[in-house]
């Protein structure tokens, strides 16, 4: 192959030299002579060659001959010179031969020809003899590169089950060699570990051989592809590997974990909560699971729901109505699973797996009463007392059947107008207004009872909406407040209002009310339309402004309800002045009309005498205090018979300024007179004081309470002494004492100069003295 590819170079050297000497030639001038032009019919080229060829990566010692280069200039002192980027690194001249060398082995896939330029210039002046020429050098491609992948490692997926000669990846080789050059750049694959299960055709592409490829089973596959070029190179950089997976489809059925679930769940559990879970494997992933849930048996479908939870792939059982251990203990069923999205065409055999029994047990728990009806509704007749209005009944749904007690919520019935017994009989205590409350909604709680009739905790409500009936009981009234007028010069007949009623009671469609004036002896006349209005007309004409300015009318308005009710409504005519179009000019306004009802009279007849009691008793209590104020002694008038004061101190002298005697006498019902206080020693100056024990000593526990018993029995025996508790003794002392009472009982007396109710600002612990010596609040209020 080698000596083809030289010889096909030589022959287009001498192909090129050939049609460069038969298209270069001599053009001549103008000029030129016709002798010249016969003389020079054809010219030497400069230039005789064109391009160059060389072959990659030769074994040969450097340097290569690559060619030679000739001109037409004939002189023998020229020398060819080339220029170019390569020039001096890669190829050099001959200045006398022209021959060009290479002075390295070329690489085609790196530079694949080099471009130069020729010159011939004079040895001596380095001028050009000859325009520069441009060539070629060309490098021949050899097959010296094998094909290489572009990446080590390729990743490829397939559907699962997918069919023979189904397409997985197609892969690319490069050959670095030149295409043009037979079986140098093409490539041939193949594969070097695949399991038998894909193969690879000569443009890369991947394809499967088989339709069995399971992902459950198998997941990823490894294969090895192999790349050479025609000639058979191969190197280690053609081959990679190439990672399979297998992408999963919808072929597989769910399948129960067990073929038996128990669950225990007590009667009271909520609608629509969980009960239990039911688990399934399927191999497939979670995007192809669509697990559906079915009871087989469908008894008890509307009792029972199985929903299923997409991110566990499980089932799980809901009550879709309450549960009742007294009624059903146990539910038994059975129940499947199936995939409605399977792909039938790759499903395997199941063999009955996608089902299960399921068995829930009722625990019993102690509920609540439950009431015959969600609410009730009675009605009752307004300004009634009724025994029975209705009743409700409540059960216990335990097998304990307790008994059961109602109360009305008094939250719901604040008036307190109804009432309920232990049977759940509704009755009401007061009468009912139905044009204040037209409906009452009462709650009714029932309390489960034990044995001993103590509620066990477990109560439930009920609604009931009791409507008030109406009946005719309000007489009828006008419809709106009227401010009649009328001018005093006006004529007979002259309208002067239209009046209509209304009524509180329900006004049935075809109510009559019925107008009329109590008396006829008013300048008007009533007309009854009977359309339920009635027209105020003047009777006579004229009035006289200045002796009557209001009139008061009577009106009596009547209903056609049973019984039949009339009331009196008083209809205030202004007499106003008018001019000559009968408008009006001047009008007094009408005095404001105040009722006042039997409640507020008798409320305010109760202010008026709790005000006068308080004020007479305030009074009472001032004249009383100023009597005593009056009858009563200055302190220093007042002294103490001390019967022996043997303390020091100026009371010595007091001892003869009271007679106790007089005390004495009333105590023993006499008033005969007493032998002299001092003939007799006092019971004070007789008793002895205990006598003194040595320190550290310990006395009888009986001393002090000998000694409490000495002075009660001298007391006792003293029929002259005073009593202990007169308040002679405490109160106050002679006037002889320089130094005045020295008694506290009579320090919160008003008469002091001293202003104690600064004790009120110094906190809690002075409140006591506050309250003692500070001014009584209500005692000011006196003053």
């Amino acid at each position: 192959m080698q000596l083809f590819a030289r010889l096909a170079a030589v022959l287009s050297t001498y192909l090129g030299l050939m049609v460069a000497a038969e298209v270069a030639g001599y053009h001549p001038s103008p000029g030129d002579t016709p002798s010249m032009l016969h003389t020079h019919q054809r010219q030497k080229r400069d230039w005789i060659w064109n391009q160059m060829h060389i072959d990659e990566e030769k074994n040969s010692s450097l340097p290569h001959l690559v060619g030679r280069i000739r001109s037409s200039v004939n002189s023998k002192n020229t020398k060819y010179v080339l220029k170019g980027d390569s020039v001096g690194k890669v190829f050099q001249v001959g200045e006398n031969t022209g021959n060009v060398y290479a002075f390295e082995r070329l690489d085609r896939e790196k530079v694949p020809e080099y471009s130069l330029t020729a010159f011939i210039v004079d040895k001596d002046t380095n001028e050009n003899l000859a325009p520069p020429s441009n060539f070629t050098i060309k490098v021949h491609d050899i097959n010296d590169n094998w094909p290489v992948f572009t990446h080590k490692l390729f990743n490829a997926s397939v559907p699962e089950m997918s069919p023979v000669g189904t397409s997985v990846i197609r892969l690319t080789a490069v050959d670095a060699d030149d295409p043009t050059v037979a079986d140098h750049a093409s490539v041939l694959y193949q594969i070097l570990k695949g399991d038998g299960l894909f193969d690879i055709d000569n443009t890369g592409s991947i394809y499967t051989t088989t339709k069995t490829l399971d992902r459950e089973k198998k997941a990823k596959y490894e294969v090895v592809v192999e790349a050479r070029d025609g000639q058979g190179l191969r190197g280690e950089s053609g081959t990679t590997t190439v990672l399979i997976t297998l992408q999963d489809i919808n072929d597989n059925f769910p399948i129960f974990t067990q073929t038996n679930y128990t669950f225990m769940v007590p009667e009271d559990i909520r609608v629509g909560s969980s009960l239990g879970s039911l688990f399934v494997k399927d191999p497939d992933e979670p995007q192809n699971r669509m697990t559906k849930f079915n009871i087989v048996q469908g008894e008890y479908r509307d009792t029972f729901t199985i929903e299923t939870d997409p991110d566990r792939n499980e089932g799980i059982i809901k009550p879709m109505k309450p549960l009742d251990y007294e009624l059903i203990q146990k539910y038994t069923f059975t129940i499947e699973a199936t995939d409605p999205t399977v792909n039938l065409g790759y499903l395997r055999e199941i063999r009955g797996k996608n089902k299960a029994r399921v068995t829930i047990s009722i625990t019993d728990v102690d509920e609540p009463p439950v009431f015959e009806k969600h609410f009730y509704q009675f009605s009752l007749q307004e300004n009634q007392k009724k025994p029975m209005i209705g009743s409700v009944r409540a059960t216990d749904p335990d097998k304990a059947k307790n008994k059961i007690g109602y109360s009305i919520r008094r939250t719901s019935d604040k008036g307190q107008f109804f009432q309920i017994t232990k049977e759940g009989i509704i009755y009401n205590e007061k009468e009912l207004d139905r044009e204040v409350y037209p409906w009452y909604n009462l709650t009714v709680e029932a309390k489960e009872l034990n044995s001993e009739g103590v509620s066990t905790g477990k109560e439930s409500i009920v609604q009931v909406h009791i409507k008030v009936l109406d009946e005719n009981d309000n007489p009828p009234e006008f419809a709106q407040p009227y401010e009649p007028k009328v001018c005093e010069n006006a004529a007979q007949g002259k309208l002067v209002v239209q009046i209509s009623a209304t009524d509180k009671d329900i006004t049935p469609e075809k109510v009559k009310f019925k107008f009329a004036l109590s008396s006829d002896d008013s300048n008007f006349t009533l007309t009854d339309n009977h359309d339920n209005t009635a027209n105020i007309t003047v009777k006579y004409g004229q009035f006289d402004r200045e002796h009557t300015k209001f009139h008061y009318l009577p009106v009596l308005i009547s209903d056609n309800g049973k019984p039949s009710l009339t009331s009196t409504n008083t209809l205030v005519v202004a007499v106003c002045k008018c001019n000559d179009r009968g408008e009006f000019t001047f009008c007094e306004e009408t005095a404001a009309q105040m009722g006042i009802s039997i409640q507020a009279l008798v409320a305010i007849f109760l202010c008026i005498l709790t005000i006068t009691v308080i004020t007479l008793l305030i009074f009472l209590r001032r004249r009383i205090r100023k009597q005593a104020r009056d009858h009563g002694k200055n302190v220093a008038e007042i002294h103490e018979q001390l019967v022996t004061y043997d303390e020091e101190g100026g009371g010595e002298m007091d001892t003869t300024s009271y007679d106790v005697s007089v005390l004495n006498s009333a105590r023993h019902g006499t008033t005969k007179s007493q032998p002299m206080l001092e003939a007799r020693p006092a019971a004070y100056t007789t008793a002895q004081k205990p006598r003194r024990v040595a320190p550290g000593s310990h006395r009888g526990p009986g001393e002090m309470a000998a000694m409490i018993e000495i002075k009660k029995e001298e007391a006792d025996l003293d029929g002259a002494g005073p009593p202990y508790d007169t308040l002679h003794i405490y109160g106050c002392e002679g006037s002889e004492s320089v130094v005045e009472s020295l008694s506290s009982l009579s320090t919160n007396s008003s008469d002091s100069d001293v202003n104690y109710d600064f004790l009120n600002d110094w906190g809690p612990r002075f409140k006591m003295l506050a309250e003692l010596y500070g001014s009584d609040p209500r005692e000011e209020v006196l003053y």
